[in-house]
């Protein structure tokens, strides 16, 4: 693909290590929600981000990108687009995209910054004319880290179809939601998953054993997606 040239309109703090980057491309696109793009560094150099939205008229791509301490992955294009305020990027690449003409009810899972994906799926998902269910499962290790969450809880009120799931690894004594690993939560809350779709964002461990438990609980594996299966 051939590169496109970004300007980089804003970078602005989620969390302590997240930032939400915002970029205006030079010339359209092509993508479909639950897509990523990447940064080009160098012609050898190219490192995946999804893209956080869904295509939208104005054509802006929106990322989340985590540099927690010692991530020079992530921090070194955060530092590169704050120096020079442009970037270069391709896409839209992967094949986890939301698959439009087959629609289920649908169960989005994500751990840490992998709710980007499923964020693109969800804004397509809810403006599209079909109301069956749409289930959001967001894992993170603290309620901090969360940083839609919010935002979530109001997009549940303004849309009867849509349900979010927040799942806490390491609560507080306030917490009285899930707590734990996010597919497990997932498990327990679905007597089975085949009438279900499912799309999986997250370190490739859960995305591994999410398959294994998922398929057990009667998903068909032909309505799993997920990037990590290109490689597990």
């Amino acid at each position: 693909m051939i590169p496109i040239s970004c300007k980089v309109e804003s970078i602005e703090p989620l969390t302590g290590v997240v930032s939400k980057v915002l970029l205006a491309p030079a010339s359209p696109m092509d993508f479909k929600a639950g897509q990523y793009l990447q940064v080009c560094m160098s012609e050898k150099d190219k490192r995946p981000f999804s893209i956080a939205n869904a295509p939208r008229d104005d054509g802006k791509l929106e990322l989340h990108i985590g540099a927690e301490a010692g991530n020079n992955y992530a921090a070194e294009v955060l530092e590169r687009m704050r120096l020079h305020q442009t970037i270069d990027v391709d896409g839209g690449h992967g094949s986890a995209y939301l698959r439009e003409n087959k629609i289920r009810p649908t169960i989005l899972l994500a751990g840490g910054t992998g709710f980007s994906y499923t964020h693109a799926i969800l804004q397509r998902r809810l403006a599209m004319p079909n109301k069956d269910p749409v289930f959001l499962y967001w894992g993170t290790r603290t309620l901090k880290d969360m940083y839609a969450y919010e935002s979530l809880k109001a997009l549940e009120k303004t849309h009867p179809n849509f349900r979010f799931h927040p799942v806490v690894d390491c609560p507080d004594d306030n917490w009285r939601g899930k707590k734990g690993w996010v597919h497990l939560a997932v498990l327990n809350d679905f007597v089975s998953l085949e009438p279900y779709q499912v799309y999986v964002a997250g370190r490739f461990e859960m995305a591994g054993v999410a398959r294994e438990d998922f398929h057990n609980k009667g998903l068909l594996l032909e309505n799993l997606y997920g990037d990590a299966y290109q490689f597990i």
